[in-house]
């Protein structure tokens, strides 16, 4: 079960938390949703309020549904959801019923879309919205790296709106 929490008494370490075990980036409404597989983003402070940073390629279903709503939820699991994360970052919402194949249950409150198995999940409120610019690498070995086929991210900067947390709490 989930219960709000104070995101300043979480502990956790976001690089950890998105760069290793991962995350689902989850937006849509009761009617239509979907979810995928990011370890890539990032949780700081930016124009005074607690944000959350994530970036989602033009080519990914959850983009649409991001574009539609106005907030995003990032959902973290334990460790044994690994599966689960590694199957919605593989297959696309387009071909697939990620929540019957998945077996997650999905929760809605009114903002974005989560998952009650989460042990923690950041709910966030669209501020701002850009295309990476290729303009911009000043290491250009990135750019070949990651945008071979010239299919650069759309970023993302979220407020972070409210924080639901596991009863069993996040280990320190």
């Amino acid at each position: 079960m989930l219960k709000e929490a104070d995101l300043f008494n979480v502990p956790v370490n976001p690089v950890t938390l998105i760069g290793k075990e991962w995350m689902l980036i989850s937006a849509g409404n009761e009617n239509s949703f979907n979810m995928m597989t990011a370890s890539w983003g990032g949780i700081g402070v930016m124009w005074g309020k607690n944000v959350s940073t994530i970036v989602l390629r033009p080519q990914r279903y959850t983009l649409e549904f991001a574009d539609r709503e106005d907030y995003y939820a990032l959902n973290f699991f334990d460790e044994k959801y690994r599966p689960v994360l590694s199957y919605c970052g593989s297959n696309s919402g387009r071909d697939v019923n990620k929540k019957k194949e998945t077996g997650l249950t999905p929760f809605f409150d009114g903002d974005a879309p989560y998952f009650s198995e989460a042990k923690l999940v950041l709910i966030c409120r669209k501020l701002y919205k850009q295309s990476i610019n290729p303009a911009g690498f000043l290491d250009k070995s990135l750019e070949s790296r990651y945008y071979p086929e010239k299919d650069y991210h759309q970023c993302f900067v979220g407020e972070i709106v409210k924080v639901l947390q596991a009863d069993e709490g996040l280990p320190v």
